[in-house]
């Protein structure tokens, strides 16, 4: 019995109450008051951040409405000035027209100055399908640029193929565009 004596005092009081204590309710009842006013203020945070996040947006909206709307409009006009002789642009000269075919490939390409040096837009027809090409400008003194490579597939192109490339010789001095496969095979020549 001693020991069963000295067991029970070692119980704390709190162990051998019976039933909840008399303001536990009182307890769960601030706990929970707590938690709803914090997740309320969550919510409540979260909408005032989003309504903010929309106003700034619609802002901006119209801000750029109002921009895009102003550029728009034309200036007022200002009397002209005479031109500066030492300013002129010359004229661009027309672009060469040269044609050129060989058996069944035909090439006809579009050289255009442009300063010291020429842009060549062509048309081709009649390659062998997979040709590995490129097409080549020939200056009059005997030099060749080539100007791009592709290889040619005339059921993906359709009915011939567009090229365009450019080269570092004037217009003026271009004596031939060629067309020839990787290994210097020339397909078609055009002439000046």
């Amino acid at each position: 019995m001693r020991e069963m004596q000295e067991f029970l005092e070692a119980v704390p009081p709190e162990l051998l109450l019976d039933g909840p204590p008399d303001d536990a309710d009182l307890l769960l009842q601030r706990t929970l008051r707590q938690i709803r006013t914090e997740a309320s203020g969550a919510r409540r945070r979260g909408r005032t951040l989003a309504a903010t996040a929309a106003v700034v947006v619609a802002a901006a909206a119209l801000g750029l409405g109002a921009l895009i709307g102003q550029a728009g409009t034309t200036p007022p006009l200002l009397p002209a000035a005479a031109p500066d002789p030492d300013l002129a642009v010359a004229p661009h000269p027309a672009p060469l027209l040269l044609t050129g075919a060989a058996g069944p490939t035909h090439l006809t390409a579009e050289v255009t100055p442009v300063g010291a040096w020429a842009r060549v837009e062509a048309h081709v027809q009649g390659l062998p399908d997979g040709t590995r090409c490129r097409m080549v400008i020939v200056a009059k003194d005997g030099t060749r640029q080539p100007t791009g490579g592709w290889q040619f597939w005339a059921a993906a192109k359709g009915p011939g193929a567009e090229l365009y490339g450019s080269a570092s010789v004037p217009a003026s001095e271009i004596a031939a565009v060629t067309l020839e496969d990787m290994s210097g095979h020339e397909f078609v020549r055009t002439g000046v």
